[in-house]
Order: structure tokens, then sequence, then C-alpha cells
């Protein structure tokens, strides 16, 4: 009777044991440390789950992969591949922003992709700036036809927050004029993620015009931060690790379509507040206080 009072016990604990799931596969055209980096902290997140890396141009067509498989893509040229064929599993399109994805995809949303962004929400930019700035109420915002969908998202949160978007095309970059019409008219640039705009060409020009009316700009990455620019929020890759685990712990077909990571943090420049005469940046403060004016999960 021992045998089967164990037997039962063991039934019992059965369900709490996680079984060896199916294959997480990764992809993406680049090989790299960092890659690898990322891969080896997932699968140390998941270890009854099989994780692995496969170049892309290593990997059949999409309606060749096992049903079950869960997708991870890693870069355009990931999507790309996916987009070949509508069969094939469901995936995860990790690093990609809305701007890239609006040149990609138009106003599709495929049923087998979920979208996570890769951009600082232009909303949670705005919180923080106001945040940061609590006396400015002129937000300047550059905007390419490619960005361009995103201001109708920046007034309709500017609004409750007392702001107005003081919105300028810059179709050419070369062409400085829509650059300092939009500094004059505005008490802070606020940088959407927009690589034909903010990009290592323009930098400097943006960062020196910016610093020469004594204006700061917010965002749109930490790279523009760390080159000149006051703060901006982030998603680093701790902050993805959770989120993506959180996402493949569930059945793909509870995947959002399009998804922006919960966890985030601020990184400000302190050399730059001091030069325009700005309270220091306290961090986690800042991400406290952005966090608590977006909307509850």
């Amino acid at each position: 009777m021992r045998w089967l009072r164990r037997w039962c016990w063991l039934l019992l604990l059965w369900p709490l044991t996680p079984l060896l799931a199916g294959e997480i596969l990764l992809t993406g055209s680049e090989d790299n440390a960092g890659v690898h980096s990322f891969v080896n902290a997932l699968s140390a997140q998941r270890p009854h789950d099989q994780v692995r890396f496969v170049n892309t141009r290593d990997l059949p067509r999409p309606a060749n992969l096992k049903a079950d498989t869960r997708l991870v893509l890693l870069d355009l040229a990931a999507l790309d591949w996916r987009l070949d064929d509508s069969s094939g599993p469901p995936a995860l399109v990790l690093r990609i922003s809305r701007v890239q994805a609006a040149q990609r995809l138009g106003t599709l949303r495929p049923t087998y992709l979920s979208l996570l962004w890769s951009d600082p929400p232009p909303t949670r930019q705005l919180h923080l700036a106001h945040y940061l700035l609590p006396t400015a109420r002129r937000i300047g915002v550059l905007y390419s036809e490619r960005s361009s969908f995103l201001l109708d998202e920046l007034r309709r949160a500017a609004t409750p927050l007392g702001l107005e978007i003081v919105a300028q095309a810059w179709p050419d970059s070369r062409d400085n004029r829509p650059l300092q019409t939009v500094l004059k008219n505005s008490d802070v640039l606020l940088g959407l993620d927009d690589p034909q705009l903010y990009n290592p060409k323009t930098a400097k020009n943006i960062l020196l015009s910016s610093y020469a009316r004594q204006m700061a700009l917010i965002g749109p990455s930490a790279g523009f931060v760390k080159a000149g620019g006051l703060a901006s929020t982030m998603s680093d890759q701790d902050d993805w690790l959770v989120e993506l685990n959180r996402l493949l712990d569930q059945p793909p077909g509870k995947w959002p379509r399009t998804f922006y990571p919960k966890r985030f943090s601020v990184v400000g420049n302190q050399q730059v507040a001091r030069a325009l005469g700005i309270e220091a940046i306290d961090p986690a403060a800042a991400a406290q206080a952005v966090a608590a004016g977006e909307p509850p999960p």
C-alpha cells in the first residue's frame, strides 16, 4: 500500500511541476554577443522550455515550422521572413518601433503577429516632460510624413494636462527653418522616435540649436539623452525579459496585437539639467510619477 500512497502523492504534485514545454525559437539576421546574451537570459528564466536562436537565413518557410513553436522575431529581417508566409505559428515581434511598423505594414495588423513596441510611448514621454518641466505649456514636436500619425495621440494626451502640441513638419532635415520655427514657438522639444528626423546626422544640429535657445529635449531615446538631451523613458533588456516571460506563459491566442512594456525607467542627463537651470533629475521619482499618470493595465 505504501507504493500506492506514494503514487497518489506524485499524481497530486504533477500539475504543479512544469512539463517540458514546446520550443521557443528566436530568430533574426544578426548573430552577435548581444543576441546571445538575450537568448541566454531568457533560457535561464525558462529552464523547462527549449529556447534557441537560429539565424533567419537558416530557417525554412514559416509554414514548415511546428505549429506549437513559439516564435520571437528580433529584427525587421525576421519580420519580413514571417510576413512572406501567412501560414505558420504566431510570432512576438521585438525591437520594432511604431514608425517602422507603419512603413512595413501600414494599418494592417496580421492576426499571427504581436507587435511589442521598442520606442518609448509618446504619451509617456509627454508625461515625463510635464513632470520635469511643470511650467512648460507648449510642447514642440517635429514630424515627418512617416510619424505624422502620432500627432492625434499626443494631442489627446496633452489636453488633460493643460498642454498644447506645437507640431511642425520637417520634410527635409537639411532645411533648418522648421527646426528653428518649432524652437521659437515652444517651451520644450519632444522627440519622436522617427529615424528620418532623429539620427546621427541630425543630432548635432538639433542638440546645439535647442541648447542655444536654452530649451530641453525630451527623448527620443537614451542615446540622445547621453548625447545632450535632458531625459527619456526607456525599457531595457531586463524589462523586456519580464514582459516576454509573462507573454510566453500565455497561449498565443491571448497575446496582444500591440503592446508597450509596462516596466520602464527614466534616464536623465544631469549635466544638461544644470546647464539649463533645471533641478537635478531623480530617475526613480520621475519614473514613479510618470507611471502614476498612466492607465491601469
